[in-house]
C-alpha cells in the first residue's frame, strides 16, 4: 500500500501565506466580524447602524469568527431596544495560500482551501 506524503513534502518544502480572502463590494450596513476587533466595538458599531436609520444590518462571519458574529447577532437582539428579526443563511468560501519555497531551487505555488461562512440579517420589526 503507497502512503501519499504531498502534505507532509510541502510542510517541509513550503511556508504557507494565507492570502485575505476576497470581500464582496461592501454596503454601509455590512458588517465583517473578525476576531482581532474588540466585540464591544463592533457592537457598538452595529447598534450605531441600526439607530441612525437602517432597517437592516447584516453582519459576516467567515472561519473562526463565526461563534462571534452569532453571538454578536444574538446579543443585539437581547439588547436592543426595539424587536429585531434575525435571518442566517451559510455558505462556503473558497480560500487560497501562496505556498513560498524554503529552499531556492524550488518553485512557489499556491493551494485553495474551503472555509465555512456566516451571514446574519438583524432587521428591525416595523411597528
Amino acid at each position: 500500500m503507497e502512503v501519499d506524503n504531498s502534505e507532509y513534502d510541502d510542510a517541509q518544502l513550503y511556508n504557507a501565506v494565507k492570502r485575505a480572502p476576497q470581500r464582496l463590494p461592501t454596503r454601509p450596513n455590512d458588517i465583517y466580524v473578525t476576531r482581532s476587533t474588540h466585540f464591544d466595538a463592533q457592537f457598538a458599531r452595529a447598534q450605531k447602524l441600526l439607530d441612525s436609520g437602517y432597517s437592516e444590518i447584516c453582519l459576516h462571519g467567515l472561519g473562526a469568527s463565526i461563534n462571534r458574529a452569532i453571538n454578536l447577532a444574538l446579543q443585539l437582539q437581547q439588547q436592543y431596544m426595539a424587536p429585531l428579526v434575525l435571518s442566517t443563511t451559510t455558505s462556503t468560501v473558497e480560500l487560497t495560500d501562496d505556498l513560498q519555497p524554503k529552499a531556492k531551487n524550488v518553485a512557489s505555488k499556491s493551494q485553495t482551501r474551503s472555509n465555512s461562512a456566516v451571514h446574519i440579517k438583524v432587521e428591525k420589526l416595523r411597528s
